[in-house]
């Protein structure tokens, strides 16, 4: 896709502004009663954009050799779907985003959220979500980020 080492370090500068404006990491804590807590962690990393725009996705998606793009029906008054680029597979995260993102930084407010992001993605490789006192950790953690909404468990 990118011939040469300039061009890379451009789209990948590119990219860090595009995920400034239009990206997300997230982590959801769902009920899940077939996990040991019956909670499941979840996390990702997310770039969202309107049909007319679905083929940055891909771009994204070919550069990053990960992740899926799909449709994202809208359920309100808006004209356009959007679309979505995530990666959830916890290695992709830990070996190609994650280390991304450390390379080429964030410059908006979402670099606090990334921090906290890979401090929770190695939580849970380290598979500290599997116990109570773990898995409370995370959800505080989590509970920083974006909207810094609290959860209770």
């Amino acid at each position: 896709m990118l011939d040469n080492q300039q061009e890379r370090l451009e789209f990948s500068n590119w990219i860090v502004g595009f995920t400034d404006g239009e990206g997300c990491f997230t982590v959801s804590i769902f009920k899940n009663s077939t996990t040991k807590l019956g909670w499941q962690i979840f996390p990702e990393f997310v770039i969202t954009q309107n049909e007319q725009d679905e083929k940055l996705l891909h771009l994204i998606q070919k550069f990053f050799k990960c992740g899926i793009v799909k449709l994202n029906r809208r359920q309100d008054n808006h004209k356009f779907n959007l679309y979505q680029y995530s990666v959830r597979n916890i290695e992709d995260l830990r070996k190609i985003i994650i280390p991304f993102f450390k390379q080429n930084s964030l410059r908006t407010k979402k670099r606090k959220d990334f921090q906290i992001f890979s401090r929770i993605v190695q939580r849970i490789i380290r598979k500290e979500h599997l116990n109570k006192k773990g898995f409370k950790a995370i959800a505080d953690l989590a509970s920083k980020m974006n909207r810094q909404k609290k959860r209770k468990f």
